[in-house]
């Protein structure tokens, strides 16, 4: 037997209101509507729930037990669909990103603040990890989006290049190479790298061997089973040298500094990277307010505009060392 909502709310009407005639009004209704429907649900239940008077309507005793029980189940209703359409609209829920990046300063860091401004209902579940992490996580649904190193196709996912970002020599403030403003890789010559075993531990690896081969230089490069963080207090104790991205510029650590590398080689592209399959709103809107601070909005959506989105560019349409990506898509 299936009650319908409206029928549950014209009970709650004409009990409140002491009569159908004020029931319909209040609901802005006619009194015959109201009549017809509680009375199709009376013969559903095969129980009064009024007595019609000619002064007005009152509860019977079934019927003052079913409103014990309609009320609430209503008011639940109506609670789960304005949750559904607070979801639909992205204004509750959560938002999963992988990163491999530091978010002490740059592109990623402006990002996560200004979706937090425009969405406080919104939770933004940072992750940790590499490459290979983060697509397989995007995959099974663990995570919504990833932010990775390069713009290569990825299998089942979309990927769209947003920003670049300076590659920089780590180093302790005590390294004969800390005087000097910006580094160049033959001034690298006869350095130990060190590197994390973790993420982004193997991509920084991998991208000293290419580089370094390309100036046909032999390089000891050294793992560490420690997380980043302790890998860059290691680089400032003068345990060797490393590698990252513009953003550790925000990271105030002791005894260690940053020198940008000079090649124009040295610039990291970085990419957003989901699933189309993902219907999480959330996603969608984070992914609009990546776009619009990179200034990639899409020709012809109007929602992936700065002012639908109540967010600024960045000027120039990209972002760190005035490296710019190139006009919209």
């Amino acid at each position: 037997m299936a009650i319908e909502t409206e029928q549950l709310r014209y009970v709650i009407a004409a009990a409140d209101n002491g009569s159908f005639r004020q029931a319909a009004k209040s609901l802005g209704l006619r009194q015959s509507s109201i009549s017809r429907a509680i009375q199709q649900l009376e013969d559903k239940l095969g129980v009064s729930l009024f007595e019609r008077q000619a002064t007005g309507s009152r509860l019977t005793d079934a019927g003052r037990r079913f409103l014990s029980e309609a009320r609430p189940a209503l008011e639940q209703l109506e609670l789960a669909h304005k949750a559904a359409g607070a979801a639909g609209r992205a204004e509750i829920g959560v938002v999963r990103v992988g990163i491999l990046t530091s978010l002490a300063g740059g592109f990623l860091r402006e990002l996560v603040r200004s979706y937090a401004i425009q969405n406080p209902e919104i939770t933004i579940d940072i992750r940790d990890g590499g490459r290979d992490e983060h697509v397989g996580a995007i995959r099974r649904r663990k995570l919504d989006v990833a932010f990775v190193i390069g713009d290569c196709r990825v299998a089942d996912c979309e990927i769209s290049p947003l920003w670049e970002e300076r590659v920089h020599v780590a180093l302790s403030k005590g390294h004969t190479l800390a005087g000097n403003q910006q580094l160049d890789w033959p001034d690298l010559r006869g350095e130990c790298f060190i590197v994390s075993r973790f993420a982004p531990g193997p991509e920084v690896h991998d991208y000293i061997i290419r580089r370094t081969a390309d100036y046909s230089t032999n390089t000891e490069i050294l793992y560490k089973a420690v997380a980043q963080e302790t890998l860059m207090n290691l680089v400032g104790l003068g345990q060797g040298i490393t590698l990252v991205s513009a953003a550790w510029a925000g990271i105030k650590l002791p005894e260690l500094v940053l020198r940008p590398l000079i090649d124009p080689a040295d610039m990291v592209r970085f990419s957003a990277v989901w699933s189309p399959r993902n219907d999480n709103p959330a996603l969608r809107r984070f992914i609009s307010v990546a776009h619009t601070l990179a200034g990639r909005v899409r020709h012809g959506t109007s929602d992936w505009s700065p002012e639908a989105l109540g967010v600024a560019s960045i000027k120039g349409g990209t972002f760190v060392n005035g490296q710019r990506l190139g006009p919209s898509p």
